[in-house]
């Protein structure tokens, strides 16, 4: 008796499978033809809101900006041109206005200038680095915006009063602090400082610590490193902290009030001379004053969008990291 083996040859049902597997999907091809093609959803078939609701909520939100926002910088303009052109230009010439113009601007510089500096080099240890007392640091940091600027100013006089902390010693070596600049710039410096460091934080974190490691593993020095690497990411959201900065220190008010002592022509900044000119009834020179400051802001609200929109975009990635690093000519 004989036995017969017959093998199966794989290519059979391969090619079974083969036939039905092409047959579906020129059927589900010719489905899809017949088939009329979607319309993809737009953002109104998302919102469950009837019209009347948008509008009302959209008329509140516009009524709102124009009563409290819009209004009061038209009053200020209007009021500060009541008496013409040539009385607003000659209220900003007096020397009074002038004296407290360029105290402004010099006491805005300067803590622009030390918040500046503070804010990149604590980003910089807070999102680069892990060390002990880390989360203490960006407490302190926040604190200013928690405490009231007048308890800022009265801190100032507790320490350097002349019945404060270090008040004897400074009368004895006849250094002034208090009712002065200095005093004014310290107590600028105090409301500001978080607004640089605050910008910067978030966004350094956020890239991490590849490109400077990168950078440093070929060949690059610690400087190189800031300024080829760190700087360029950063650029944007360091612009946009001193624009807030500035803003804040020409603005301020509470704590430069306490410390600065209201000398006439010496230690009053613009938000101060606004103050002392309305209660004397000299309302064109405290408008006038005022509506330099309404520019500020407004130029301040022009600028802080362009660089949100900068700060949305992202940075351009970086192509090769070896030519951004390579030693210009001049290097050597």
């Amino acid at each position: 008796m004989s036995t017969q083996t017959s093998f199966v040859t794989p290519e059979a049902p391969l090619r079974a499978y083969a036939s039905t597997a092409g047959a579906a999907i020129s059927s589900l091809s010719r489905r899809e033809a017949r088939e009329p093609p979607r319309a993809i959803a737009s953002p109104e078939d998302f919102r469950t809101e009837p019209g009347p609701v948008r509008f009302v909520i959209i008329a509140l939100a516009v009524s709102f900006l124009t009563i409290f926002v819009v209004l009061p910088l038209v009053v200020v303009f209007a009021s500060a041109l009541s008496k013409g052109f040539g009385a607003y230009f000659a209220a900003l010439a007096e020397p009074e206005a002038l004296s407290a113009i360029r105290l402004t601007l010099l006491v805005a510089a300067i803590s622009v200038g030390l918040n500046l500096l503070f804010g990149v080099i604590a980003a910089w240890a807070i999102a680069k680095f892990d060390f002990p007392g880390k989360t203490f640091l960006v407490t302190l940091i926040d604190l200013p915006f928690s405490v009231s600027p007048v308890i800022s100013g009265l801190v100032f006089v507790l320490l350097f009063g002349a019945q404060g902390y270090w008040g004897t010693w400074l009368q004895a070596h006849n250094v002034h602090i208090l009712f002065a600049v200095p005093g004014i710039a310290l107590a600028t410096i105090f409301v500001t400082f978080p607004f640089v460091a605050r910008s910067l934080i978030p966004l350094m974190q956020e890239q991490g610590t590849q490109e400077e490691e990168a950078a440093i593993s070929l060949g690059a020095s610690g400087l190189q490193t800031f300024f080829r690497v760190t700087l360029p990411n950063i650029k944007w959201g360091l612009l946009y902290g001193v624009l807030l900065c500035n803003a804040r220190a020409m603005g301020e008010f509470g704590a430069v009030s306490v410390v600065s002592g209201h000398i006439r022509g010496e230690t009053n900044t613009m938000p101060l001379l606004v103050e002392i000119l309305y209660n004397e009834y000299q309302f064109v020179a405290s408008f006038a004053i005022a509506s330099l400051l309404a520019m500020l802001a407004l130029i301040t609200l022009v600028v802080k969008t362009v660089l949100e929109q900068r700060l949305d975009e992202g940075q351009t990635p970086r192509n090769d990291l070896r030519d951004d690093l390579r030693d210009d000519p001049s290097d050597h």
